[in-house]
């Protein structure tokens, strides 16, 4: 893959909390202006490398490369280019939709910050609303705001931490579509997630994390491929990504 293809790049990342040991040197890449989904469930390390990827956490070991800088020595010059939605939404009930915009865009320093409130208002359909306090909105339009903001400086890169979790399935179907819109702009998203379908419906690429290893990373398709062969009728049948995963860690659980 050529070099100014990749967003980021991922090598030998290794990061232990005391005595235990949370990822076992993970490799990934991640082609620009796609969305990739680490899959796993809790505890599996997603977080863990989210947090080293955006510079809030130190690797022990291994390298780790955003844009083309390196997360460790130009962590200034990734934090330029990036941006980060975590599992909690990070806005000030206090302040309105527009306040919390104009905000962030002060804190960034951005020249046209009007224009941009405006432009992301309309985008996640939050016009209406704009003037409301964050106290009035529901827990779809609070995580649909915190994703705008995160959008304020047009980053190269948008990480998305557990963007769903918490919210009703109605509006874990409007987030989703709101990441496929994303997507079109050509922005770069990283999503971690525990939903299976999740992952399915919104990554062109999937990585599973499994005990602070990825023990599988490729297209849907791809994944599905690496079934045992006693489940070629089950591939035949078009598994489900569910199905998939658990056959993965079960052929890497028989053969340690």
């Amino acid at each position: 893959m050529n070099q100014n293809d990749t967003a980021i790049a991922v090598k030998g990342l290794t990061k232990s909390f005391k005595n235990t040991p949370v990822l076992r040197s993970v490799d990934f890449e991640v082609d620009r202006g796609s969305v990739f989904a680490l899959l796993g469930s809790n505890g599996a390390g997603k977080t863990t490398t989210i947090k080293i990827l955006t510079t809030l956490l130190r690797p022990d070991d291994g390298s780790a490369n955003v844009c083309g800088f390196d997360v460790v020595k130009q962590s200034e010059k990734v934090r330029e280019v990036i941006s980060l939605s975590g599992q909690n939404v990070a806005v000030d009930y206090i302040l309105t939709g527009r306040e919390n915009l104009k905000l962030i865009g002060k804190l960034r320093h951005l020249s046209d910050i009007d224009s941009q409130v405006e432009t992301l208002l309309t985008r996640f359909g939050l016009q209406e609303d704009a003037d409301k306090q964050i106290l009035e909105y529901s827990g779809g339009m609070s995580r649909k705001l915190d994703l705008a903001m995160s959008l304020m400086g047009s980053p190269s890169v948008v990480f998305l931490d557990e963007p769903t979790v918490g919210l009703d399935p109605q509006a874990r179907l409007a987030m989703w579509d709101t990441i496929r819109e994303l997507t079109k702009t050509g922005v770069t998203v990283f999503l971690t997630t525990q939903y299976l379908e999740e992952a399915e419906q919104l990554a062109d690429r999937i990585a599973i994390l499994h005990e602070g290893k990825i023990v599988a990373n490729g297209t849907v398709e791809e994944l599905r491929k690496i079934l045992p062969e006693s489940e070629v009728e089950m591939v035949r049948k078009q598994p489900t990504l569910e199905q998939v995963f658990l056959a993965i860690v079960v052929n890497k659980e028989a053969t340690k």
